[in-house]
């Protein structure tokens, strides 16, 4: 996971200082994210997703296929 994170920021073009404050977190933090010092919450994890639209398991190198999954259509309990 922390090779794709890295390598899709870099692909990018973008900063760790600026995935940080998407993230709101410091820049020290994401660093450790990238190099796996540190544990992502899922709340981030998805927030990457979502930025660079793609599926989590993509991120989680589950599968290879970049695309995300569809948007549930379940009402929200």
């Amino acid at each position: 996971m922390y090779r794709r994170i890295r390598e899709l920021r870099e692909d990018n073009d973008l900063t760790q200082t600026y995935m940080a404050k998407l993230l709101n977190v410091n820049q020290r933090t994401y660093s450790r994210y990238e190099t796996g010092e540190h544990e992502i919450s899922l709340a981030s994890l998805s927030k990457i997703a979502d930025f660079y639209n793609v599926s989590t398991d993509y991120l989680l190198d589950r599968t290879d296929i970049k695309k995300p999954y569809p948007k549930s259509k379940l009402p929200k309990s």
